[in-house]
């Protein structure tokens, strides 16, 4: 005679392969390495310094330029 097997836990144990085998794929599909992800947050920091660098005139200075209310 076979083995007798529990359906429920053999039904288990297949959706958790089956969603550990997605979890595997989507982290060689999407992840980023620690080094990439330092790339871009650098490159975003450099891009805001740079914009700000090239204002024409800063933000506090604005409301300098409005006149006074009485």
């Amino acid at each position: 005679m076979g083995d007798v097997v529990n359906l429920n836990q053999f039904r288990k144990k297949q959706g958790r392969k089956k969603a550990e085998e997605l979890a595997r794929n989507n982290r060689v599909r999407f992840g980023r390495t620690s080094q990439q992800k330092k790339q871009e947050k650098d490159q975003i920091q450099r891009g805001k310094t740079t914009l700000d660098q090239k204002k024409l005139s800063p933000t506090h200075d604005e409301d300098e330029t409005t006149p006074p209310k009485n």
